[in-house]
C-alpha cells in the first residue's frame, strides 16, 4: 500500500491562509520526498530524501535544517512500487498528456521523479507575504518567474485527478532543483533531450486539516471562482 499524504489544501492557501500549521519534524514522519511552501507563503520547498530546501523569491536557495519551521501547505511520500522512466525529448506537455494518457493516470494520485539535463526551464517562485494575507491569486500576479537555459538537476512532484483540485492542483504540480542545489523553484514549463526517473502511483490519499488553526475553521471558499483561482496561480498546464 502507498500512500500520499497531503497537509491542508490548496483552497485554503487560495483563501489567504498562508500561516505555518505543521513542523517540518511532524511532516517528515509522513514522507521523505515532497513538496510545499513555509510561512507566509515564503517560497517553494522541495524534500529529497529528507533533506529540505527553500526556493525563495530573490532566486536563493536555502537548505533548512530547522525542524521546527511550519508549513501551510505540503504534500508528501516515502517512495515505494516505483516504475522506472526513460523518455527522449521531454517537455512539460509530455508529461502532462502523453505521460498521464499512457499511464492512466486520469483517475489516481501519482507521484514523479525526473533527473537529466535540461536545455529549457521555466519557473515561479512565491514571495514572502505579511499580514494582512492577501488571497493566493492576489500573489501568483505578482511572482517573479526565471528562466534558465542547461541546467541539471531534479524535478519532483505530484499527479491529481481533477476531481480534486480544490484539495491540491489537478494535473501535475512540480518543483525542481538543480544538482548544485543553486537553483529551484516551481515549474511552469521544461525541454529535455533525455530524462530518467520514477513513477509511483498511491493506493491511499491522505488528506490531514489543521482543524486546531482558527483561520482555517473560519474561512470560506468562494468554489465558483476556485479552479480559476488555481490555474492562474499554479500555471495553466493542467
Amino acid at each position: 500500500m502507498t500512500t500520499l499524504y497531503e497537509h491542508s489544501t490548496l483552497a485554503s492557501l487560495m483563501a489567504g491562509n498562508f500561516d505555518g500549521t505543521i513542523t517540518l519534524k511532524e511532516l517528515l514522519t509522513h514522507g521523505s520526498y515532497g513538496l510545499g511552501t513555509f510561512t507566509g507563503l515564503d517560497g517553494e520547498v522541495i524534500i529529497l530524501n529528507n533533506e529540505v530546501y527553500q526556493a525563495t523569491s530573490s532566486g536563493k536557495v536555502n537548505h533548512i535544517t530547522d525542524m521546527s519551521t511550519k508549513l501551510p501547505f505540503a504534500s508528501v511520500h516515502f517512495p515505494d512500487n516505483l516504475q522506472e522512466l526513460n523518455s527522449e525529448n521531454v517537455d512539460f506537455n509530455y508529461v502532462n498528456k502523453k505521460l498521464v494518457e499512457e499511464k492512466k493516470l486520469q483517475n489516481v494520485f501519482a507521484a514523479i521523479q525526473l533527473k537529466g539535463a535540461f536545455s529549457f526551464l521555466h519557473t515561479r517562485i512565491a514571495p514572502k507575504q505579511e499580514k494582512p494575507y492577501p488571497s493566493l491569486l492576489e500573489v501568483a500576479q505578482k511572482q517573479p518567474e526565471f528562466n534558465y537555459e542547461n541546467i541539471s538537476g531534479t524535478i519532483i512532484g505530484y499527479y491529481a485527478p481533477a476531481i480534486f483540485g480544490s484539495v491540491t492542483a489537478s494535473g501535475w504540480h512540480l518543483h525542481f532543483i538543480s544538482d548544485d542545489r543553486q537553483i529551484a523553484g516551481h515549474v511552469l514549463d521544461f525541454k529535455a533531450e533525455k530524462l530518467s526517473g520514477n513513477l509511483e502511483i498511491f493506493d491511499n490519499l491522505m488528506q490531514h486539516f489543521p482543524v486546531n488553526d482558527l483561520d482555517f475553521r473560519d474561512s470560506h471558499v468562494d468554489l465558483a471562482s476556485v479552479k480559476e483561482g488555481i490555474e492562474k496561480s499554479e500555471g495553466a498546464n493542467h
